[in-house]
């Protein structure tokens, strides 16, 4: 994708109308196709990115924002370890882990969703691939990562920090950290679940294992080097001139 695609609106009610109920079959054949087209893309642009962490947080925070420089930080570290840095690819926080990154000359990624309303993407991107369906993104963004590091946001954190809490609880995925960072916006939903689903046996005290709260980038990184340590690819992948892969 050029940068001239970047930021282009995606039909009307596209992903709506797919949500809608039954359609006639050959128009859910013909965005089943598409799927696997979008699936196929994602594929093709990241599957050579090595070890990776995905950082999720809000596209709102300026920056001067205290959460934007933290992120930033956070995103210079991970280049600093060897980590490619992967976010929605858009501003406010995605932005400053991007831009941390190509601080320190690290792979900068962004995976972006179509939206109605218009969301360029952020200046520090080395790689980006836009996509329509948020099942699709939801699948990259986890697929090619090896930790998560997730910053104060709105309903999209949330849904992605959970989302992939569910994943490693149910074993779907191995048990990479995910790490929450921004002690004062995160404590309070830490509570909650203390309190309120723990206490009334929805979840398990294992399951609150899963999720590390920190300020510290170096806690965070630790933790983060360590998962990376206790797993090993017995093969690495090799790339194939014969499929146009470089």
């Amino acid at each position: 994708m050029t940068r001239s695609d970047w930021g282009k609106k995606p039909p009307p009610g596209e992903e709506r109308s797919f949500l809608e109920g039954p359609k006639l079959r050959r128009e859910e054949l013909f965005r089943s196709v598409r799927f696997f087209s979008e699936f196929i893309r994602g594929f093709r642009q990241l599957h050579f990115i090595g070890p990776c962490v995905t950082v999720f947080g809000s596209a709102r925070f300026a920056e001067e924002h205290r959460y934007y420089k933290l992120a930033r930080e956070a995103g210079r570290a991970l280049a600093d370890a060897g980590f490619a840095v992967m976010t929605g690819g858009g501003p406010g926080i995605m932005e400053a882990a991007n831009r941390g990154a190509r601080d320190r000359k690290g792979l900068s990624i962004g995976c972006n969703i179509q939206l109605p309303m218009e969301q360029e993407p952020n200046p520090y991107l080395d790689r980006f691939v836009e996509f329509r369906y948020f099942f699709v993104r939801k699948v990259m963004l986890v697929k090619y990562s090896d930790a998560f590091i997730v910053m104060p946001g709105g309903y999209g954190t949330l849904d992605e920090v959970f989302e992939t809490a569910v994943l490693v609880q149910t074993k779907k995925i191995e048990q990479f950290p995910i790490v929450l960072m921004g002690v004062d916006f995160w404590e309070p939903l830490f509570a909650f679940m203390r309190e309120r689903l723990l206490a009334e046996g929805t979840v398990s005290p294992e399951d609150l294992d899963l999720l590390t709260l920190t300020d510290s980038v170096d806690e965070a990184m630790a933790k983060i080097t360590a998962a990376r340590e206790a797993r090993h690819r017995e093969t690495p992948i090799r790339q194939m001139s014969i499929l146009g892969e470089r």
